[in-house]
């Protein structure tokens, strides 16, 4: 049995320098694609996903979102922190309760992408 990897890779050297402008032209500033990076680092961890999911259905606090999901209040907060940080949920104070929802459409966009990306 062969255990040797193929790598896939050009059979000759062949720059299609045109093709490779082009992309350079359109590609995003490197500072832009490090916070893009950093931004998906947080969809990289299952807590704060379901986290983002039960905001999908509706605002909730602290405290129902650690009931629903089985959590410490404390590790709610935590990530709920970097959910806020990183401009994925909101928070609206309604006298002593902090209500958290999704940011915006985007995250339930981005959200939904994931899942039907899934799916397919």
């Amino acid at each position: 049995m062969d255990t040797k990897k193929t790598i896939e890779k050009c059979e000759f050297l062949c720059v299609h320098e045109d093709v490779v402008q082009e992309v350079l032209r359109k590609m995003p500033e490197e500072d832009t694609l490090f916070l893009l990076a950093e931004f998906f680092k947080v969809f990289g961890d299952s807590t704060r996903i379901r986290i983002l999911y039960a905001l999908r259905e509706t605002e909730l606090c602290v405290c129902d979102i650690a009931n629903l999901l089985g959590l410490t209040q404390t590790a709610v907060s935590h990530q709920l922190r970097v959910l806020k940080s990183s401009k994925l949920v909101k928070a609206r104070r309604n006298g002593k309760t902090v209500f958290y929802s999704l940011d915006d459409n985007h995250i339930h966009n981005i959200l939904d992408m994931g899942i039907c990306h899934l799916e397919e």
